[in-house]
């Protein structure tokens, strides 16, 4: 009797440890499939912190990928639209998962840019920049020689953080006879509004715009207020004084912020004496209308930009961008941020 129970015993402590050598195999497995940050090519990066599944999501323009038809010898086509990757630590992540696919006849699908997602009202939102292959007008800009693409932000809809994201109308939210980019949302006394960036490549000299959206985000109403151009704001260079062979004073990547004083920053970023940066403006009003006060230095100074910030679960404010900004070589960034005594933002260690 004694053996069998010793035999038993020596059984059950064989199975513990192959059920043990099975789950850490499993994990082994799991872990090796994660890609880590530096891996991992991306523009303008946007991260959402949920706090309930206490996973990090961090949503991106497609590369481009080609996908195969299920049938054998069929004919490939580019996937457009957005994906996310998530992670439990912010340096390790899943492979991407699609999350928008542009269908074949949606109005856009020539370029995908600076996805952004927000909750609002028990759902989620993904502001995306989209540009089509036809032209507001066929002639380019007479000072320029810019191409006037149909680009603009467009709003889609989800009820889950994975999406599938839906379209609620057919053309994009900002005016169709603009080239804009870069929307995102901002609530102020119970209203929603999207503020996004007048291209440069139309105007010039590229301005920040507000209109207001209704209360289910899914269009806008009325037109656009300015807010303010790139030119107010000293250290902003034109492209072609920092070496880049294009002509105009940029506007893009708007975050906001509301600081302890109660009032309103916005990060966005242009191009300086060492290209690519990001600054801070203030509403010391603390409304999105301003009046705008530029911020000097910027935040980021060379060659990276396009920011927005978040706090991680043990309560980090994080501020996230991209840099380089060019050569293929783009990788997410990520560095703590405080409130200074004046409530700026500024970088620590």
């Amino acid at each position: 009797m004694k053996n069998l129970s010793l035999g038993l015993l020596i059984l059950t402590l064989l199975s513990l440890l192959i059920a043990c050598r099975d789950q850490d195999s499993e994990k082994s497995d799991s872990e090796s499939q994660l890609i880590v940050s530096d891996s991992i090519r991306i523009r303008d990066p946007y991260i959402f912190a949920d706090t309930n599944s206490m996973t990090y999501y961090m949503y991106a323009q497609m590369q481009n990928r080609l996908q195969r038809e299920a049938t054998k010898g069929g004919e490939g086509r580019n996937q457009q639209g957005v994906e996310v990757y998530t992670s439990k630590d912010l340096k390790h992540w899943t492979a991407p998962k699609a999350v928008l696919e542009l269908a074949d006849d949606f109005w856009a699908r020539k370029s995908v840019w600076a996805p952004e997602v927000h909750a609002y009202k028990g759902q989620y939102y993904l502001f995306v920049t989209l540009t089509s292959t036809e032209k507001i007008t066929e002639t380019p800009h007479p000072k320029n020689d810019e191409t006037q693409w149909k680009r603009g932000t467009h709003i889609f809809r989800s009820s889950s953080l994975e999406g599938p994201f839906v379209a609620m109308q057919s053309a994009a939210h900002t005016p169709a006879d603009w080239m804009s980019l870069d929307g995102t949302l901002w609530e102020e006394n119970g209203t929603p509004y999207m503020v996004f960036c007048h291209e440069w490549a139309q105007v010039e000299d590229g301005t920040m715009e507000v209109v207001e959206l209704s209360a289910d985000l899914s269009e806008p109403i009325g037109k656009p207020r300015f807010l303010f151009k790139a030119s107010e704001a000293s250290w902003v260079r034109n492209m072609k004084n920092v070496g880049i062979k294009r002509n105009g004073l940029v506007t893009d990547g708007t975050f906001f912020y509301q600081n302890r004083k109660g009032e309103l920053l916005m990060l966005w970023s242009s191009f300086g004496e060492q290209r690519y940066a990001m600054a801070m403006a203030r509403s010391q009003s603390g409304s999105v209308f301003g009046p705008w006060e530029q911020i000097e230095p910027p935040i980021i100074t060379a060659d990276g930009g396009h920011g927005m910030l978040f706090e991680d679960f043990e309560g980090q404010l994080l501020l996230a961008w991209h840099q380089p900004n060019g050569g293929l070589r783009e990788r997410l960034h990520l560095q703590p941020v405080r409130e200074n005594e004046e409530g700026l933002l500024e970088l620590t260690d």
